[in-house]
């Protein structure tokens, strides 16, 4: 299959080299100016991996594009309007969109797939998300995971599953786009939450928020439609130990250097989610304290600690 991965940062740099392993024809394309583009261009390797001969690396948006059967974006999710903006120029009839990253549109409250149907028709140009557990430095190694993709189109996602399963990602057909994506993209917020345990050396409450974290997205996904069983499946839960507890999670060391009042230079997708999830949560008219929590600290300039405290003093209430 003739695949390209519009994006070259760390998800979607293994992206391309999970594909191309498993037998894929692959095209990496990035952005001339950004410095994970000359890196994969120039020496065919980044921080986290190499790629084989075979990846071919391109900045060019049209060729990249005109050459795919399917089309995957790993970009940051707070840009896939304005890079839609580009590429929905080009004829786009036929083509199988995949998007793998996790966030919520801060404009306008939109997954992501919602953003994507402003821009193609998706009975023409359908669209699928993947979303679930994985780090590059664990795949590498050949740790193996498993991962969910999930589409309006039902014969599209299982195409997906099938073509893309192997025995280094187990993937399963998802049921629930809805909640599939607002979960995805909450689990980062969970772990900002996490990191703030971690900097103040309070990690033993992690548990409790996991246990309470679940429960309050599964609300929220209830109320956008979707089925609240999903921020339990690999969306959400199943992804915590990535996202809550590893050293490689870049929402989980961003709030933990927060914290410890020292500032994180990479991309953490949670920071512009939790802005995003509490449009939702006001929309729906959804308690979310723990999304609040963490909007307060990062919109508000509210402490931690006043945070969490807050937590700690709400009305005393039955655990379902």
């Amino acid at each position: 299959m003739k695949i390209s991965v519009l994006g070259t940062g760390r998800w979607g740099s293994c992206i391309a080299w999970y594909l191309d392993k498993i037998g894929n024809e692959v095209v990496s394309r990035g952005i001339e100016s950004a410095p994970d583009f000359q890196q994969l261009y120039t020496t065919h390797k980044n921080d986290y991996l190499s790629f084989p001969d075979s990846i071919e690396v391109t900045s060019d948006l049209e060729y990249a594009i005109d050459r795919a059967e399917v089309i995957i974006i790993s970009i940051s999710s707070q840009h896939l309007r304005d890079y839609m903006n580009e590429i929905s120029k080009y004829n786009l009839d036929g083509k199988i969109f995949v998007l793998c990253m996790k966030g919520v549109d801060v404009k306008t409250g939109k997954r992501l797939s919602e953003v994507m149907e402003e821009f193609v028709d998706i009975e023409k140009t359908p669209v699928a998300v993947w979303v679930g557990p994985g780090h590059p430095q664990d795949y590498v190694r050949g740790i193996p995971n498993c991962m969910v993709i999930d589409s309006k189109n039902e014969e599209v996602k299982r195409m997906l599953v099938r073509e893309f399963s192997s025995d280094l990602i187990r993937f399963y057909i998802g049921a629930d786009l809805i909640g599939n994506e607002i979960g995805a993209a909450a689990k980062n917020v969970v772990g900002i939450a996490a990191g703030f345990l971690d900097g103040l050396n309070m990690t033993s409450l992690k548990g409790a928020l996991m246990a309470r974290g679940t429960r309050e997205i599964g609300r929220l996904i209830k109320a956008c439609g979707g089925n609240e069983m999903s921020a339990y499946g690999l969306c959400h839960l199943g992804d915590y130990e990535a996202t809550l507890f590893s050293p490689w999670s870049h929402n989980r060391k961003y709030g933990e250097q927060l914290a410890q009042g020292i500032k994180f230079e990479k991309l953490a997708e949670g920071v512009m989610t939790s802005k995003a999830l509490k449009i939702l949560g006001d929309r729906y008219n959804v308690d979310l304290p723990i999304v609040t929590g963490v909007y307060n600290v990062l919109f508000n300039n509210k402490s931690i600690t006043e945070e969490l405290e807050k937590l700690f003093m709400r009305d005393v209430k039955e655990e379902f």
